[in-house]
């Protein structure tokens, strides 16, 4: 018979969950999240779809991640140092949007519009996870249980609901 896995509390599973969500921010795993990462994230989704950054789509990827990593930066960067430790983010961004994740989807909404202009269908959105490092099994559940309208298209605002929820709630 197999030991058991010791049964783990909330607060160990929140635990968890944030370094997760951290670690789909944190793009080049040096443990802060930084401008760059937002870059880097932009220029990874940019390369899976073949988009120029120099196109109007890359440039809106581009300016929207910028203006997460401002939004982001704001909320969580408490010592001014132009990144975001773990410690900042549990405590700062997730603390503060816990109970207001319309906040989060705000700050998101300018990135992840530029995203569902390039990967517009729920299969598309799954390739986006994956470039930006998200799990198989994370990518897949997340892009396909996304609501699409009439075209085929993933809802835009359904997707910044599930986006802030996902990143803001335990």
């Amino acid at each position: 018979m197999e030991p058991m896995e010791p049964e783990q509390g909330p607060g160990e599973v929140y635990q968890r969950r944030i370094a997760s969500r951290f670690a789909a921010f944190d793009q080049d795993g040096d443990g802060t999240i930084s401008r760059e990462d937002f870059s880097t994230a932009a220029k990874r989704v940019l390369a899976e779809f073949d988009v120029s950054f120099r196109s109007d789509r890359g440039q809106a990827l581009a300016d929207g991640a910028e203006a997460f990593w401002q939004g982001m930066a704001g909320i969580a960067d408490i010592d001014g140092d132009q990144k975001v430790s773990r410690e900042e983010f549990a405590g700062g961004a997730v603390k503060r949007l816990h109970d207001h994740p319309e906040r989060f989807a705000e700050i998101a909404r300018p990135f992840l519009h530029a995203v569902l202009a390039i990967a517009t269908t729920p299969a598309d959105v799954e390739r986006a996870l994956l470039a930006l490092g998200i799990t198989p099994v994370g990518a897949a559940v997340g892009a396909r249980t996304l609501p699409t309208v009439a075209s085929g298209s993933v809802d835009e605002e359904q997707a910044v609901t599930a986006f802030a929820r996902y990143f803001m709630t335990e």
